[in-house]
């Protein structure tokens, strides 16, 4: 017979874990799946233009454009990998550490003094297939964006040498380093993004993207727009069938206990 203590456990089991969840962040930055139909998409072309320079106050509230990144002067080279060229670099350096936990009686990982750096230089959208980029759409303020736009380029796990002295000391605190973790992530230059936001015009000539004034999400994505709607859909109904395994699993779990119980007090 199944307790109620091992019920709960089992169906704690069942939640999505982490990766999963971080997995559907990046589908989850509007409200519902609907909600698309209503997001105008465009390409960072001539037609673009010729439509902003009609909109009223030349502006339009919420758009999609997708493009190819192309930065404004020199681009970013990478640290650590050749000819790799971006436009947003995040390099992020983590110490890992082992603590003993006395109550548990072993060694416990964590990763502390997290150091993170971010550079940027201007960069644009232009039409892909595009010779001569005439038409481009500049994007601003994009590390006020959401979305998982950068591609990791470099990682590597350093592992700290440890003496003698080093060992006992470790012991004897109840702390030692493990190793230097480094990783290096890049919008690289040349590659497909899309961009969700509020787009205006300057000077009759200078497309703009910004973070959108009415509070809806400033969102860029790698990939076309039609990439992003097809793994949209991928993830709404791999959730889809995640909640109804998880439904299925929890009410045969419950009437097992159910069933379970009722047997027993028949015995009783």
């Amino acid at each position: 017979m199944i307790k109620a203590g091992q019920l709960a456990d089992k169906i704690y089991q069942l939640k999505p874990t982490d990766d999963l969840l971080r997995k559907q962040s990046v589908f989850t930055c509007f409200s519902c799946l609907d909600e698309r139909d209503s997001i105008p998409n465009f390409q960072a072309d001539h037609h673009l233009l010729r439509i902003l320079n009609a909109s009223s106050n030349k502006r339009l509230h919420y758009v999609a454009v997708e493009g190819l990144v192309q930065a404004i002067g020199e681009p970013i080279s990478s640290q650590f990998v050749p000819r790799r060229h971006g436009v947003i670099q995040k390099i992020t350096v983590h110490e890992h550490w082992k603590y003993w936990n006395s109550a548990l009686k072993t060694w416990v990982s964590k990763k502390v003094n997290k150091q993170q750096t971010t550079n940027t230089v201007p960069f644009s959208l232009v039409q892909p297939g595009a010779y001569i980029s005439e038409v481009s759409v500049r994007v601003d303020s994009p590390l006020e964006a959401s979305g998982d736009y950068l591609e990791q380029v470099h990682k590597r796990l350093r592992q700290a040498k440890e003496g003698l002295m080093d060992a006992v000391v470790g012991e004897l605190s109840g702390e030692k380093p493990v190793a230097l973790e480094e990783r290096e992530e890049l919008l690289h230059v040349g590659s497909a993004l899309t961009a969700f936001g509020e787009l205006v015009l300057e000077q009759d000539k200078i497309m703009r993207l910004q973070p959108p004034k009415d509070g809806r999400s400033y969102v860029l994505i790698p990939g076309d727009y039609k990439s992003f709607i097809q793994r949209r859909e991928n993830s709404a109904n791999m959730w889809k069938g995640l909640t109804a395994l998880f439904g299925i699993t929890g009410f045969a779990l419950v009437a097992g206990f159910i069933h379970g119980a009722a047997n027993q007090d028949k015995k009783n």
